[in-house]
C-alpha cells in the first residue's frame, strides 16, 4: 500500500508523492511511476502498487500538487495548465530522492502512461543518471534532434490505432536515438490509446496488457536488478 511523502525540490516549492516499498529489507531497484493526465489517482497509486509487487522501490510524484481530475474534460485543463520544464525538473529530485533511499541500489528508471509517457521521454533526455526509461503512448513536444543525445535504454509502448500518440513520431524518435547512438525498442499494440489503464473499460485492452506487462517487467530487471 501507498504511503503519502515529501520531497525537496530544486524545482522550487514543495513536491508530495505515493510510495510503495516492496516486501522485504534488501536493497533493491527504483522506479519513478508518472501519472496520467488525470492526476494521481487510484489508478496510479494501483500501479505504484503493482511494482511495488514486483520488487521494486516504487513512487510516483504528485505533479498537479494535489489536484486530480475525474473527467476528462477536467484532466484536459490540468494537463493544459502544466508547467512540463517544472514537471521534469520535479521528475528529476523524484529520482534524486529514491537514488538516496536506505532501499535503494542506485538504480532508478522512469516509465509513464499517456502524459506520463510523454514526460518520461522528455526525461529521457533532460534527467541524468537514469539506468531506464519506458514510455507508454506519450510523446512531448521535445525537439525532435535532442533524442539524438539520450544515453539511457528506452522501451517504448505505443498503440497503432491512437491520434494523440501517434506510433510514427514514436518511430521519428526510435530513429533519432539511434542515430546518437541510444538504444530504444518500441512496441506497437493493436489497440488504442490507454490500453493499460485496467479501470477503464473503454480504454482497457487486455491483450495488448498481456503482451506489455511482461516485456516491461524484464527490461526493468535487466536494467534495475
Amino acid at each position: 500500500m501507498t504511503t503519502q511523502v515529501k520531497l525537496a525540490s530544486k524545482a522550487g516549492g514543495e513536491l508530495e508523492g505515493a510510495l510503495a516499498e516492496p516486501a522485504g529489507a534488501g536493497k533493491v531497484g527504483a522506479l519513478v511511476v508518472l501519472q496520467e493526465w488525470h492526476g494521481l489517482n487510484a489508478q496510479m497509486r494501483g500501479k505504484c502498487d503493482r511494482f511495488a509487487a514486483e520488487g521494486y522501490l516504487t513512487l510516483v510524484p504528485d505533479l498537479y500538487h494535489g489536484k486530480v481530475a475525474t473527467n476528462d474534460e477536467q484532466a484536459g485543463k490540468l494537463m493544459g495548465e502544466l508547467d512540463w520544464g517544472k514537471a521534469v525538473a520535479e521528475i528529476g529530485d523524484a529520482v534524486a530522492y529514491l537514488r538516496a533511499h536506505p532501499r535503494s541500489n542506485g538504480k532508478v528508471g522512469v516509465l509513464g502512461f499517456c502524459m506520463g509517457g510523454a514526460l518520461a521521454l522528455a526525461a529521457s533526455r533532460y534527467v541524468e543518471g537514469l539506468a531506464c526509461v519506458v514510455p507508454f503512448y506519450g510523446v512531448p513536444s521535445t525537439p525532435l534532434d535532442e533524442f539524438a543525445k539520450v544515453k539511457a535504454p528506452i522501451q517504448a509502448h505505443f498503440a497503432k490505432k491512437d491520434d494523440w500518440a501517434k506510433p510514427e513520431k514514436a518511430e521519428q524518435i526510435q530513429a533519432k536515438v539511434k542515430s546518437g547512438g541510444g538504444h530504444m525498442d518500441l512496441f506497437l499494440y493493436d489497440a488504442g490509446h490507454a490500453f493499460m489503464r485496467d479501470d477503464d473499460p473503454s480504454h482497457y485492452d487486455a491483450e495488448a496488457a498481456k503482451l506489455a506487462w511482461p516485456r516491461a517487467l524484464e527490461f526493468l530487471k535487466k536494467h534495475l536488478g
